[in-house]
């Protein structure tokens, strides 16, 4: 199974008068924009996916929205693991039940997703320190059973990297 773990796109600053409630705060218009660039960047290096299951918070969500109209890829799936202080085991129970699949997008937040990538090659979420910038992607191959350190890294893109080959 190929693993596609994208972090949400810039989204505002933390501003609890504008938003009470941190799950509600989005992605700035200028995040918004430049993650479609990146989007369709993505999918000339990962045409299709099976899935993308994302963290219901709004950033996420959105950037998620943006893979499935800007990259053509499916519409996400609400995955709670992936919300922010998700344990890397939840996450790879909630895959596993998508277990048929060749490929699926992760969609969440830091310090998550880096530890999710250490997790997937190691074992430990604490053994690599992997730079997961925002509306960066990463693609792991993972062999059968989705266990901790079986993975392998096969790329790590940036945004800006995402964003010059979406043109």
């Amino acid at each position: 199974m190929d693993l596609y773990l994208v972090r949400h796109g810039v989204a505002y600053n933390a501003d609890a008068k504008r938003w009470p409630d941190d799950r509600d705060r989005p992605l700035t218009p200028a995040g918004e924009k430049r993650f479609q660039r990146a989007a369709r960047g993505l999918a000339r290096v990962a045409p299709s996916v099976d899935r993308v299951l994302s963290s219901p918070l709004s950033r996420a969500w959105r950037t998620a929205e943006l893979l499935a109209s800007d990259a053509k890829w499916p519409k996400p799936v609400v995955c709670q693991p992936l919300e922010p202080g998700g344990t890397p085991a939840g996450v790879l129970l909630a895959v596993q039940g998508h277990g048929r699949a060749l490929a699926v997008a992760l969609v969440g937040h830091e310090p998550s997703m880096h530890e999710l990538v250490s997790y997937l090659l190691t074992g430990d979420t604490r053994q690599l320190q992997v730079e997961f910038r925002k509306g960066g992607v990463a693609r792991l191959e993972i062999g059968e059973g989705l266990r901790p350190g079986t993975a392998r890294l096969v790329w790590l893109l940036a945004p800006k990297v995402l964003r010059g080959l979406g043109g």
